[in-house]
């Protein structure tokens, strides 16, 4: 009790947030090397997840290499690396890019895998060329699906970021390796604080993305047809015709209501 509300003493302090040591400083690294990492696995893992997930080729490369990579013991990779390239930045990014990469991956496959085979099979009967495939109907379908593997990885990363201080580089764990050796345990806790401060506003955001990732053709056709019982052939031919711009598409013919007459008029002046 003693040791948190001594962290919280510090956080307050206004010395802690100013100087090149100060906790702006450090969130601002602890930000940079975990976009810098989130980035360069996006680029690796994202492409590779949609083209698995499009043609259904090496398909078997997804969970063996996320499991196989989950299975790294992240500390002992960072010393291996720095033993071999020495202290610096790039053994950081390269053990948080294989830390952010299973995530990413699994989450573009699923979401590329999670479209509905008959939407695919339409959009094909209309002419669409495999890149208009993946890029009109796939990757907006299965968008939710990529962000919440994005959301997973940051989340991985901003919190495995903190043994970048390990070397020490940067970033907000350099509260909890720098203070630990010294016994002073207040910035220890006010450090893991941040940390876990920092996760949860991220968590949050990105919760918020994967919720407005889903596309607003796609949240329209879901209300209609939860009150019909079913998405019908005719919506998806529709959806795949790229009527994802947020316009609800007009259902099958039968759904549609008879139009009703207009009242007679009388041709007799009334008295």
């Amino acid at each position: 009790m003693n040791s948190l509300l001594g962290a919280l003493a510090w956080l307050t302090d206004p010395v802690n947030w100013s100087g090149s040591r100060g906790i702006p400083v450090r969130l601002l690294e602890h930000l940079g090397i975990t976009g810098i990492a989130v980035l360069v696995a996006a680029l690796i893992a994202v492409s590779l997840g949609l083209y698995i997930g499009h043609t259904g080729r090496l398909s078997f490369l997804v969970v063996s290499t996320t499991g196989a990579l989950r299975a790294l013991p992240t500390l002992g990779l960072l010393v291996l690396f720095a033993l071999w390239l020495g202290i610096g930045l790039g053994p950081v990014i390269i053990v948080l890019v294989v830390l952010a990469i299973p995530p990413l991956l699994a989450g573009a496959y699923a979401g590329v895998e999670s479209v509905d085979r008959s939407t695919i099979d339409a959009a094909r009967a209309m002419g669409m060329t495999e890149w208009q495939i993946l890029t009109r109907v796939e990757i907006p379908l299965g968008l939710p699906i990529i962000v919440g593997g994005l959301r997973s990885a940051v989340l991985q990363v901003v919190a495995t970021a903190t043994i970048a201080a390990y070397l020490p580089i940067g970033g907000l764990g350099r509260y909890i390796f720098d203070y630990l050796t010294l016994r002073r345990f207040e910035p220890v806790f006010a450090g893991a604080i941040l940390v876990t401060l920092l996760a949860l506003v991220l968590e949050g955001v990105f919760a918020l993305l994967q919720r407005l990732a889903v596309p607003r053709g796609v949240r329209i056709l879901q209300g209609s047809s939860a009150a019909r019982g079913g998405i019908g052939r005719a919506e998806r031919i529709q959806l795949a015709a790229g009527s994802l711009d947020g316009d609800a598409p007009p259902g099958p013919p039968g759904d549609r209501p008879d139009p009703v007459p207009a009242a007679p008029t009388s041709s007799h002046p009334t008295q």
